[in-house]
């Protein structure tokens, strides 16, 4: 099964009819694209814990034809986008192209498993070519520094694809993003637009990253006790408001968690977090005043093992929390993690710990890296495609980012799921016609076993 000349196909192995675990192909002209290859995290049973269980999506559909396959290109360094990379590249091995700050997140995983591959270094607006494929990157603003659309150009067709985006005019780190740039895509005449749907249910447009401060400063200055702010490792930006509250309110920050430290390294190798970002040695923390105290901690979504509830069960080996102390989720709650969320805040308040979450204050604690409704409708009006293809996303997600598409003048919608592919050309969908599965990573001896449905 291979593309013509005359043929573009789009066809995702994962993260369309899901959130997570993104992995999508282009075939043109006898040849594949490959953009991002993430995992999500799922139950283990044996636990009632929640992140235990790291799972992928089967490559063996294009590692069947990784001759053909003339790149990896990782739009951003969130896991589910980038968490399979170095598990399944033995299967692909190919060329690698994204930008320095993802590169040293990258090399970070490559390490651990003491695998070298070839990983190219583009910067934003590059363009490049990748056999058929002409890529131009497409600077765009998100949670994480540095993430990119692609321009994908062929002989056959053009598709825009989003990756993870916002509409963020003061995203703290990075550039905010440029509808006159955005705008410009349109001259080339966009076939169809691959778009994020994570949150195409949400009406109106999403916080502003640097709407934060205000809010978070409100929760953490005036604590008489130590703070500790629960938020994802890869949101550099986050960091950095939380590391200006530090300085303006005169406190020491530490990092508790591998993930947070690991990101803090790529972080600063990249040119981010050069300002208001002088962290103590966690195992300083706990002879500090406790008002000089604000740590920053892995494990918002009630993850086992992670280090707020290591804080919460207090069996952290750097630091204890009293009564009257706070812990501020600068999160939001992933659906399907509310009970993992609830036992982890039932515990700290058990410790007499002043519990904050964002989904309860007035104001902002947290801004989505996702659109909502009106930044969809801006996207459209700004691009100009004929079609729209929804994905990152469950069916009710992208059936609401298609009929945000049509009301925005967009005359053809698809829709469609894993293994699905969607013909460019033709403006159609062929249903079930790649085989797709999931990988689950096996802890103990770091292989992949099939999983079975």
């Amino acid at each position: 099964m291979n593309p013509s000349h005359k043929d573009f196909w789009f066809v995702p192995l994962g993260g369309c009819g899901e959130i997570g675990m993104n992995l999508n192909l282009y075939g043109h002209s006898d040849s594949w694209l490959m953009v991002d290859c993430g995992v999500t995290f799922e139950n283990n049973p044996s636990t009632g814990g929640k992140g235990n269980l790291v799972e992928m999506p089967d490559p063996m559909f294009i590692a069947n034809r990784s001759k053909a396959l003339v790149g990896i290109v990782v739009t951003h360094a969130h896991e589910d986008h980038i968490g399979g990379i170095a598990h399944l590249w033995n299967q692909l091995r190919c060329p690698i192209y994204t930008t320095k700050f993802t590169r040293e997140v990258l090399l970070v995983k490559f390490s651990e498993r003491g695998i070298d591959p070839p990983i190219v270094l583009v910067t934003p607006g590059e363009k490049i070519i990748l056999g058929p494929f002409q890529v131009t990157w497409v600077p765009i603003t998100h949670s994480t520094p540095e993430t990119n659309g692609l321009l994908i150009e062929t002989d056959a067709a053009k598709v825009f694809h989003t990756a993870d985006w916002k509409v963020d005019a003061a995203p703290v780190c990075g550039e905010a993003f440029d509808s006159r740039y955005i705008r410009s895509l349109g001259a080339y005449g966009i076939d169809a637009i691959v778009c994020d749907s994570t949150n195409a249910l949400q009406p109106g447009a999403s916080e502003s990253e640097a709407a934060l401060f205000k809010g978070l400063l409100s929760v953490i200055e005036d604590s008489p006790g130590r703070v500790v702010v629960a938020c994802f490792s890869s949101n550099v930006a986050r960091l950095q408001t939380i590391g200006n509250i530090a300085h303006v309110s005169r406190r020491y920050i530490g990092l508790l968690g591998r993930s947070l430290q690991n990101m803090h390294s790529c972080a600063k190798r990249a040119g981010y977090l050069d300002k208001n970002f002088n962290c103590a040695e966690p195992s300083h923390l706990g002879y500090l005043p406790p008002n000089e105290v604000l740590a920053i901690a892995t494990g918002s979504q009630g993850d086992v093992g992670a280090a707020l509830m290591r804080l919460a069960s207090d069996t952290h080996p750097d630091l204890s929390l009293a009564r009257g102390d706070r812990v501020v989720f600068s999160s939001k709650t992933i659906p399907g993690n509310e009970e993992a969320v609830a036992r982890l805040v039932k515990l700290l308040e058990g410790l007499g710990v002043i519990v904050i979450q964002a989904e309860y204050k007035s104001m902002p604690l947290h801004a989505s890296g996702h659109p909502c409704a009106d930044e969809l409708k801006q996207m459209y009006a700004l691009v100009k495609p004929s079609m729209s293809i929804p994905v990152h996303g469950e069916e009710k997600h992208m059936e609401r980012n298609n009929q945000i598409a049509a009301k925005s003048g967009v005359t053809t919608q698809l829709q469609g799921r894993n293994g699905d592919l969607f013909d460019v050309v033709s403006a159609r969908v062929r249903r079930n016609i790649i085989p797709v599965g999931r990988l689950r990573l096996n802890k103990r001896n770091g292989t992949l076993e099939q999983v079975s449905c």
